[in-house]
């Protein structure tokens, strides 16, 4: 990693500050909060939907109708569509919900889910991961501090 950050430094004195001069100062105020406007980086609480699937296949299955129905022309999964496929799919007993995990803070979650859930923006749809529970897609419905 030593080798990787030397390049950086020096790298960064030229070609990284003019591409990104005033994002370098958004970084060092607190590692690009104020580059996020849609507070990803500064948001406490997110309240999201999930499908949760054993297999790969089936987790892709559910994210191809996904895709086949909204994500493909650019639009957004609305939040009933998802519960409907969240029914059908998931085989998480939240799964009866609608897929509806609620608010929850961060710390809660684990890994993988966490980072991927406070990382996805509200109203969308993240591409299918893998947690140590198995195969994921996530809709960010809101956040909150």
């Amino acid at each position: 990693m030593g080798k990787d950050s030397k390049p950086k430094d020096s790298g960064g004195k030229g070609k990284g500050k003019q591409a990104g001069g005033g994002s370098d100062e958004a970084a060092s105020k607190g590692k690009g909060k104020a580059r996020k406007s849609d507070g990803l980086g500064t948001c406490t609480y997110v309240k999201a939907r999930h499908i949760l699937c054993e297999k790969q296949g089936k987790i892709n299955e559910a994210y191809k109708k996904l895709d086949d129905g909204w994500l493909g022309n650019g639009d957004k999964v609305p939040p009933a569509e998802f519960a409907k496929l969240a029914a059908e799919y998931s085989e998480c007993p939240s799964g009866k919900k609608g897929g509806d995990l609620g608010w929850f803070p961060r710390g809660k979650m684990a890994g993988p889910f966490q980072e991927v859930a406070f990382a996805t923006p509200i109203g969308a749809t993240s591409a299918p991961f893998k947690s140590t529970h198995g195969y994921h897609i996530i809709l960010c419905e809101g956040r909150k501090n």
